[in-house]
């Protein structure tokens, strides 16, 4: 297994392209399922994620080709309506698919989500949903099998809590489905509207993108387009926090900063600068310590729970005591106790976590238990004395393109050893 090999203590200073987004980019692949025409995505980042995925697609029936940070999907027809275990397991949002495949075949059997440990997730609001919209659904032997023998039927359907995935699954389904289905509480996230803008160009009737009521008016049949992956917010906050972490000089290229603009105010009150120009946000420290800054994880418009625990990384060397507050997910304080390797100064209380601001962190082996948490202790390693090293660097592989390049462009002492 890969490990990733940092000597903290450097100023990152220099320019990082910001890459497309993991979290528009996999619902984008997923819709192509909806049309027998080719659809091409650009600016598509090249993640294990998003190769599973296109291994699923392929699964399905599509021919996936890719082409640089180009991909090209064709599905003249689903030649299976089964997504296995095998691959769903390995990612989340795999078990999106389920809302295309019901749509234009009427039926799906669909293997119950795995990813990251960071809480339940559950798949009830999913179901819920399309049930409303006339689909016939059971679970068994681990799999989600629904029909829909006449097709899927518009509907009202108010989701009691704001969910990315239930969002695009049911806006998906809507596109076919007979007569206005209308998502309310809806999900606002920029992956969301990208999504939605990506369905109009292939000929979907969408209204209210960008606000939490979706009005979808099923059509009968969808075609081909060309859509532009956005930028991944989340990438540009983890770069930011480090520019911050490390006392340096970062400037995010191709980013639009009202997508993680959450983000750069908590970076602004903690006392790093923040410059924001058109597709550029310049993140700087003018050398003083940061002062501890309070964060309540929401969802969109809010501070995204993606960044709760870099900026928990960011907040352990800050003067004073800052409390974060994770109320989106259950257990994604994992990584607290890695950062206690560092040195780091963290207690436990429900979904709060006290940060107590140490003068600085020291480097020590740790180990990565999501995604997330892997970037923070990439955050943390920055900053640390010595040499630290982070096992299980696969979680990072999921959502982070050619992060030691990006890093050591800008300074970081940083290299990845192979497993042998």
């Amino acid at each position: 297994m890969d490990t990733i090999h940092i000597r903290g203590g450097r100023r990152l200073s220099g320019s990082i392209p910001i890459s497309g987004a993991k979290n528009a980019a996999l619902p984008l692949m997923t819709a192509a399922l909806l049309t027998a025409d080719p659809v091409k995505f650009t600016n598509v980042p090249a993640l294990t994620d998003v190769r599973s995925l296109a291994k699923l697609l392929g699964v399905l029936g599509s021919d996936v080709q890719r082409d640089g940070d180009s991909v090209t999907i064709v599905t003249p027809e689903i030649t299976s309506t089964t997504a296995p275990y095998e691959i769903v397991s390995q990612f989340r949002a795999s078990f999106w698919v389920l809302g295309p495949l019901l749509a234009r075949c009427h039926e799906a059997k669909v293997s119950l989500p795995g990813g990251c440990a960071i809480g339940a997730r559950p798949v009830d609001l999913y179901i819920k949903g399309l049930q409303k919209m006339g689909a016939e659904i059971d679970l068994i032997e681990g799999y989600v099998l629904a029909k829909a023998p006449g097709g899927l039927k518009g509907a009202v359907v108010r989701s009691p809590i704001v969910s990315v995935g239930v969002t695009h699954t049911l806006m998906m389904a809507a596109t076919l489905a007979e007569g206005e289905t209308v998502l309310e509480n809806a999900a606002r996230e920029p992956e969301v509207s990208d999504l939605a803008h990506c369905l109009v160009s292939m000929g979907a009737k969408i209204q209210g993108i960008g606000t939490s009521t979706l009005r979808i008016e099923g059509v009968e049949k969808l075609h081909g387009t060309t859509h532009r992956v956005i930028a991944d917010r989340i990438e540009a906050g983890t770069y930011a926090i480090a520019a911050a972490m490390t006392g340096g000089e970062v400037t995010l290229e191709g980013v639009n900063a009202e997508t993680f603009d959450a983000a750069l105010s908590v970076l602004r009150a903690a006392g790093a600068g923040v410059d924001v120009q058109q597709g550029q946000v310049r993140i700087y420290r003018n050398g003083e310590r940061l002062q501890a800054t309070n964060a309540v994880t929401q969802v969109f418009p809010g501070f995204p729970t993606d960044l709760q625990a870099q900026f928990m990384a960011l907040m352990t060397t800050a003067e004073g005591e800052s409390e974060i507050t994770e109320t989106i997910f259950e257990n994604r304080f994992m990584h607290v106790q890695e950062l206690a390797r560092f040195g780091a100064d963290i207690s436990l209380h429900g979904d709060k976590a006290l940060v107590r601001g140490v003068e600085k962190l020291k480097a020590a082996p740790v180990m990565a238990s999501d995604l997330r948490a892997s970037a923070a202790l990439v955050v943390a390693a920055l900053a640390a004395e010595g040499e630290t090293t982070i096992n299980r660097v696969y979680h990072l592989d999921r959502g982070f393109e050619r992060l030691e390049e990006k890093l050591r462009a800008c300074g970081a002492d940083i290299w990845r050893a192979k497993a042998s």
